[in-house]
């Protein structure tokens, strides 16, 4: 399975694999100098690399909030992400109904954490036959997980993947708990860790979302050191302008030295092995 997921870019080095790309799609520009300058990280680096961008939010706490330019047009840019750039794509799923056109245009398609439960939306997400990846609920635990991948499973698509993603720290922090993806692991799925959405703070002052960007490094070496099989995180050339998260992001200028000291860790574990 790792190998098949890994193979949508490359099988390099027995390396791990990374998902990353902005919060959400905001304009086309600015998405093509994210992938554009996330492929030619990835590829100097031998890391296999899938892009991921949400084509429009549906969690967001203030009906203000940003929540995408529009369903169609997001998808095009997109879609233009994959042919021009030929990176596999993901991007987030909210009803049972968005599965089916999501599918169109991405190779993965994922289930927040917050719906992670909902068996409709799951069932349908299988049925399209694409790579599932299904975020574990901040309230959920790590062993609670098997029950959402074998939903995925009575479609007859065993392709899932699952992803850590913090545990509720009272009601504005979480916390990673690495204890997560080991038992994760114990499903024989690929387990990823995302390394900016466990720094939340979810719903500060003003019901913004605020975060600590500074552990970004500290969350990622720790989770490569534990054995993740992927590693997720969200970027923007100007985190203080994105327009979704941008609190808990890594400035786009900082992701090959982190990836750099990611794979020199990751070459440990291997030798060690």
């Amino acid at each position: 399975m790792i190998t098949q997921i890994k193979n949508l870019s490359a099988n390099i080095d027995n390396n791990f694999f990374l998902i990353a790309g902005p919060c959400i799609i905001e304009d086309e520009k600015t998405t093509f100098v994210i992938a554009e300058t996330l492929k030619k990280i990835t590829t100097k680096l031998n890391i296999p690399f899938i892009f991921k961008a949400s084509y429009k939010k549906a969690n967001r706490t203030k009906i203000a909030s940003f929540s995408g330019i529009g369903n169609n047009e997001a998808l095009v840019i997109l879609n233009k992400i994959k042919t021009k750039l030929k990176l596999p794509i993901l991007t987030d799923i909210h009803t049972s109904e968005e599965a089916e056109f999501a599918a169109e245009y991405a190779d993965i398609l994922q289930i927040p954490a917050f719906l992670c439960r909902q068996t409709d939306l799951l069932i349908s997400a299988g049925k399209t036959g694409k790579i599932i990846n299904i975020k574990k609920g901040q309230f959920l635990s790590a062993a609670s997980m098997k029950f959402a991948a074998e939903k995925v499973f009575s479609t007859g698509n065993k392709n899932v993947m699952l992803t850590e993603r913090g545990s509720m720290f009272g009601y504005n922090d979480l916390v990673v708990d690495y204890r997560n993806i080991y038992e994760m692991k114990k499903t024989g799925l690929p387990v990823i860790l995302d390394i900016t959405h466990s720094l939340q703070q979810p719903n500060q002052s003003e019901g913004v979302t605020g975060g600590k960007p500074e552990l970004i490094e500290t969350i990622a070496k720790a989770g490569i050191a534990v054995g993740c099989d992927g590693i997720f995180l969200e970027t923007h050339p100007e985190p203080i302008k994105s327009k979704s998260d941008g609190e808990n992001m890594l400035r786009l200028d900082k992701v090959e030295e982190l990836l750099t000291k990611l794979v020199k860790i990751r070459k440990t574990i291997n030798n060690l092995n």
